[in-house]
């Protein structure tokens, strides 16, 4: 029987963005944090005297060789076990492509879990997150992508160096989340390049950068170790996520206004990209709706865009901000933030 996993979007609560390096790559500090959206990965394997992949998805836009990062991590994955296998991955794609929700990143991860489970049975994924392998597999992600390792982890997650650098944060109890995926093209290479002229221009040295992400890292990291404590888990079922059509019972208050957090974390993207694209910060207004009964908790651009995103207490807000984005003609998708357990346990579909 054929493997299918859910392969779970991502967006950044705050983006600290470095002066270029030597090596042409930024360093960064963010906190990522999962989705309960997805796409669907069905994947078939059996062991092989050489290894062939095929991959097929239902969105023509989708790379179907060796350029796509599910294809890459598999391949990779078996050439460092030293096996060969036939593989079989259809992507079955909902996800916005290049909307700065790593939906590409999370496919590699997902081909990952379906290709284990296929080849060493259901059991392997229990395997995969002892200390030793999950070293090894981050190792393997980290050279498909700098968004990939996050996906190992899942929950809410502290990010550094290239992004790949990856450290379990405590995680936010879930809230609602709205993300619009408008129909703007944005360039992640144009968006650094648009940021090394701000940084020339501001005067940001690499080393005055360093000591910024540092301290922006250390930030995130008081933030929720000091404002999630243990146990405190209000409202949520056995899987860490409200029922379906709830709310969070008990104080009205989010994880993200209890830390402070959300008084001051921030995309750097938003600089240089709502310049280029207005319509994007009129989003990113329309999904705050500040000074409201149903202003979000926080609202942002993710990773460089074009997808944005609004954080909600209670789903009828979450609702009115779907509703303020209709008009517009922008689609918007509403889901909820996803705990690192229930992120484990939902990637297989049953």
């Amino acid at each position: 029987m054929p493997t299918v996993v859910r392969s779970h979007a991502k967006i950044n609560l705050g983006l600290g963005i470095g002066a270029p390096r030597s090596d042409g790559f930024h360093a960064l500090a963010t906190v990522y944090q999962t989705l309960e959206l997805h796409d669907h990965l069905t994947v078939t394997a059996k062991p092989a005297a050489a290894t062939v992949i095929r991959l097929t998805s239902n969105d023509e836009r989708v790379p179907t060789d060796e350029r796509n990062t599910a294809w890459k991590m598999v391949e990779l994955a078996l050439k460092m076990q030293q096996r060969a296998a036939e593989v079989e991955i259809h992507i079955e794609k909902r996800l916005p492509v290049q909307g700065g929700l790593g939906a590409g990143s999370a496919n590699a991860v997902a081909a990952l879990v379906g290709l284990e489970a296929e080849l060493d049975g259901p059991g392997s994924q229990a395997a995969g997150m002892a200390q030793g392998f999950l070293s090894r597999r981050l190792e393997i992600a980290a050279r498909v992508g700098s968004d990939v390792p996050l996906f190992l982890i899942g929950g809410t997650i502290l990010g550094m160096d290239r992004g790949q650098e990856v450290y379990p944060l405590p995680d936010i109890e879930p809230v609602w989340c709205v993300v619009a995926a408008p129909n703007v093209g944005v360039s992640t290479p144009q968006a650094f390049r648009d940021w090394d002229e701000l940084c020339a221009a501001d005067g940001l040295t690499s080393e005055a950068s360093t000591a910024k992400l540092n301290e922006l890292s250390r930030a995130y990291a008081s933030a929720f170790a000091g404002g999630i404590p243990r146990g405190n888990r209000q409202g949520a079922g056995s899987s860490g996520v409200p029922a379906e059509g709830g709310d969070l019972a008990g104080p009205q208050e989010s994880a993200l206004v209890r830390t402070g957090i959300s008084s001051w974390i921030q995309n750097d993207f938003e600089r240089v990209v709502f310049p280029q694209h207005p319509s994007l910060a009129e989003i990113k207004r329309l999904l705050a709706a500040s000074g409201t009964p149903e202003a979000a908790l926080h609202a942002s651009l993710s990773g460089s865009g074009s997808a944005l995103y609004g954080l909600y207490l209670t789903r009828g807000d979450a609702e009115a901000a779907c509703e303020r984005l209709r008009p517009v003609g922008v689609k918007s998708h509403l889901t909820r933030t996803l705990p690192r357990t229930a992120y484990w346990r939902e990637m297989l579909s049953h």
